[in-house]
């Protein structure tokens, strides 16, 4: 791999660890580019090239698996929930929500209570992508730097 191609995949890593620290804070495509050192369109196309998707999805995936572990571990209210996980909209969240997991807040709420098992297992069920059944996109960072070596 060369010198260039490592560089860019700390960067990347670098925004990557920045989204997921301040998932509930107000974030913004331009604003984590800067974290990357990097321009914006440069950014979003390297980051779906190293990680199967856009800055701005991985985001709300990232909002959507949190808010998904409060619906099933306490009781507090799906509104409360939503703007904890950073979404400024009960509307948006609801939208986000049923795209990615395939269900509404409320009715995911419903049907999945709170989980007896170690906590890894419950993070990897609990994927959107696994939960949903989806078929199954790598986005490892080994596999897209690979791909994107070849």
């Amino acid at each position: 791999m060369s010198r260039e191609v490592e560089d860019l995949n700390r960067r990347l890593l670098r925004a990557r660890d920045a989204m997921d620290r301040s998932y509930a804070e107000p974030l913004d495509v331009p604003a984590v580019a800067a974290v990357a050192h990097l321009s914006e369109a440069h950014f979003i196309r390297s980051f779906r090239a190293a990680f199967g998707e856009t800055p701005h999805r991985y985001l709300q995936r990232r909002r959507v698996e949190r808010s998904m572990f409060l619906l099933r571990e306490t009781d507090r209210s799906i509104i409360d929930i939503c703007f904890d996980v950073g979404f400024t909209s009960r509307g948006t969240f609801s939208r986000t929500f049923r795209q990615i997991v395939g269900e509404t807040p409320s009715g995911y709420r419903v049907g999945n209570g709170p989980m007896v098992a170690p906590n890894c297992y419950q993070m990897w069920a609990t994927r959107p992508v696994v939960a949903a059944g989806l078929p199954r996109r790598s986005s490892s960072f080994g596999d897209a730097a690979a791909a994107t070596a070849s």
